[in-house]
């Protein structure tokens, strides 16, 4: 069992469970370390980190009702950059909750926070991501206005950013500038 066999059993699992309230809404997803996610010190790899994250990241838009509302109007979600720290290693066979939400947004900057637990709330990475939302018709990011009343929740304000938020964004914003000298 790859990914492929993951992404396939959470698109029919979404269909079935509860929509989430956006933009407020977690997405708790159960999984286990499978031997294909293993590096050479027999833990999950670095990157499969990532992969997983996109399968939480999926899930959450799906059960917003973004989806629906993406492929009609030719939106994509997109990742600009990213942030992890590894607090414990996971296993082989390990079981694992992937928790993802949004933490807040600014203009058409999405932050959204995952969290890989073990246990109730025992972190075991922890990442922060820039996202937005890209209307490929217009070719430019999607307001998060715009976003949250094709899903039925306007006026919404962004909660306080964190520190660590804040942080991202200004390294994201750093390195566009060094993109262009």
């Amino acid at each position: 069992m790859n990914l492929w066999f993951r992404l396939l059993l959470l698109m029919m699992q979404s269909l079935f469970r509860p929509k989430l309230t956006a933009p407020f809404g977690v997405s708790r997803l159960q999984f286990r370390v499978l031997p294909n996610d293993l590096d050479s010190n027999l833990h999950m790899t670095n990157g499969r980190y990532w992969n997983i994250f996109d399968l939480g990241r999926l899930d959450l838009i799906l059960r917003m009702g973004l989806g629906r509302v993406a492929l009609r109007e030719k939106w994509a979600p997109i990742v600009g950059a990213g942030t992890i720290q590894f607090r414990r290693e996971l296993k082989p066979f390990q079981r694992f909750t992937l928790e993802t939400r949004l933490a807040g947004w600014v203009g058409t900057r999405v932050i959204m926070e995952q969290r890989v637990l073990l246990g109730e709330e025992k972190i075991a990475t922890r990442a922060l991501l820039v996202t937005g939302i890209y209307d490929r018709r217009n070719r430019r990011f999607v307001g998060m206005s715009q976003m949250m009343a094709a899903i039925g929740a306007e006026d919404v304000p962004s909660p306080p950013l964190s520190k660590a938020a804040e942080a991202l964004l200004a390294a994201d914003a750093a390195l566009k500038v060094d993109d262009a000298d």
